[in-house]
């Protein structure tokens, strides 16, 4: 069984506020239900089964699903965030992957709520026969960026501001990328060994954690990058990720 795993439970301020009102950014709309970053995320591979896990105006979200994923809704597990407010990413994708270990799998596609990718790209993620960390090509910029680095002994690390201001790595380092914030998870065994290891506290922290301690003992991964990649803090992004991915796959 392959699973796709998205997480859309954060207050999505940053979109709200640039829409003018407040909204779950993964809804949001301007040319009908199949524009929305979740319809188009759930929509570009098909898989076995989807775990959704909401929280900040969760039962739009459940409406939403009834109403826009008709075509796959026998498919969609619908998981209930109430820490939102309280926990970081981290708890969402616990709550994601305990929902996952109901199912007999044999890999995770784990992608953030909040992103347009090309459908090209994503596939080769699909179609890797083993644990995948995706990259992209945009500028690592503080204010919206998570940052890949290996360091000095080749061991991954990722880094994020919460606040948006500034980053800082405080170690030499081989390599540093901007994550595509898109993870393939290929091994049940390790990803419930990297979920009993961060204990309560881990995972109430930011998903980074949970995704380090996994591929820091993987044993192979490909890296993967985006050709189109947008993070959709606000409307303006989402707009003009809309226009720019579409018009790269039609020219395609």
């Amino acid at each position: 069984m392959r699973i796709l795993l998205v997480t859309v439970a954060g207050l999505s301020s940053r979109f709200s506020q640039s829409v003018g009102y407040p909204c779950l950014k993964c809804l949001y709309h301007e040319g009908g239900s199949t524009q929305t970053l979740l319809y188009r995320l759930t929509h570009m591979c098909a898989f076995d089964r989807y775990i959704l896990v909401g929280g900040y105006r969760y039962e739009e979200l459940a409406e939403a699903v009834e109403r826009d994923l008709k075509d796959i809704r026998d498919r969609v597990s619908l998981v209930r965030n109430d820490l939102y407010q309280e926990t970081g990413s981290g708890y969402s994708l616990y709550l994601g992957l305990r929902e996952a270990s109901r199912w007999d799998y044999r890999e995770i596609v784990f992608a953030e709520g909040d992103l347009l990718v090309d459908r090209e790209s994503f596939m080769q993620v699909c179609q890797a026969p083993g644990d995948v960390l995706t990259v992209n090509r945009e500028p690592i910029q503080a204010h919206k960026a998570v940052a890949l680095y290996f360091d000095r002994e080749n061991r991954i690390h990722y880094t994020y501001d919460t606040s948006h201001n500034c980053l800082e790595i405080g170690e030499p380092f081989l390599s540093i990328y901007n994550s595509g914030q898109i993870w393939k998870f290929a091994d049940p065994g390790l990803l419930r060994k990297s979920m009993d290891a961060l204990g309560e506290q881990g995972q109430r922290g930011t998903n980074l954690t949970l995704i380090q301690e996994y591929f820091s003992h993987s044993g192979h991964y490909e890296i993967i990058s985006f050709e189109k990649w947008v993070n959709c803090n606000t409307v303006q992004d989402y707009n003009a990720g809309i226009a720019e991915i579409d018009d790269y796959e039609n020219i395609e």
